[in-house]
Parts: C-alpha cells; sequence; structure tokens
C-alpha cells in the first residue's frame, strides 16, 4: 500500500537559516541520513523537499471570483516542508519510517494512505 508521509516542522525552525555553521552538522546530517534509509530500502515512490511557507500561493474561488492569497493554507507554528510516497506492506511499517523522521523530534509527520483512482486499478 502506498502512503504519503508529510514532513512538518516548526515555523522557528523553518525560518532559521539552515546552512548556518551550528546547523549543518546535526540538522543536515539527520536528514541525510534519514532519506538515505528510505532510498537504500527501495520503498520510496516520489519525494521532494519544498521551499520555504512564504513561497507559497493559496488559490480559492468564492461567488465564482478567483482569490488569491501569499502563503501557505493555514497560519500555524508548523509548516509543511516536504513529502515522500512510500511502498510498503502496512500502515504500522509506514508509521515506523515515520517515527525515525527527524521531524518527528521537533515538529510532526503525518502520514496518510494514498487512494486509488478507478483509472489506476
Amino acid at each position: 500500500m502506498q502512503y504519503m508521509m508529510m514532513f512538518f516542522e516548526n515555523e522557528a525552525e523553518i525560518a532559521t537559516p539552515r546552512d548556518s555553521a551550528e546547523r549543518t552538522g546535526p540538522y543536515w546530517d539527520a536528514w541525510n541520513a534519514y532519506v538515505n534509509a528510505l532510498y537504500q530500502s527501495g520503498i520510496v515512490q516520489k519525494g521532494d523537499p519544498l521551499m520555504p511557507p512564504a513561497t507559497a500561493t493559496t488559490v480559492r474561488i468564492d461567488g465564482g471570483k478567483r482569490l488569491v492569497q501569499d502563503g501557505p493554507v493555514a497560519a500555524t507554528k508548523e509548516q509543511l516542508g516536504g513529502y515522500v510516497v512510500i511502498e510498503v506492506a502496512d500502515l504500522d511499517a509506514a508509521l515506523s519510517w515515520a517515527a525515525r523522521c527527524p521531524a518527528a523530534s521537533h515538529g510532526a509527520v503525518e502520514v496518510r494512505p494514498l487512494r486509488q483512482l478507478p483509472t489506476q486499478r
């Protein structure tokens, strides 16, 4: 079964320059180790990091008119930083991978099964 894992990090973490000397080692080392483990396991179907939330644009239709808002859908303390789609046997396996993610220790990892479209059956 395929699951999307969405990586949420604290807004302050996202705002902190990730290439600063004090963060380069611990922050990126943890992420690199996790991403390498995911890919080496062979379960990754697709995945991408996202640009910072400030680069987001949200579109809504209200009364037939397009409304465009700068920024992400919700103003929360945690922002979506990236995602990966994995194929594993079941939810327990997906949750096990989510628990290993660096974002789980200072943010959150949402795990959601992908819906299979009728044309994909």
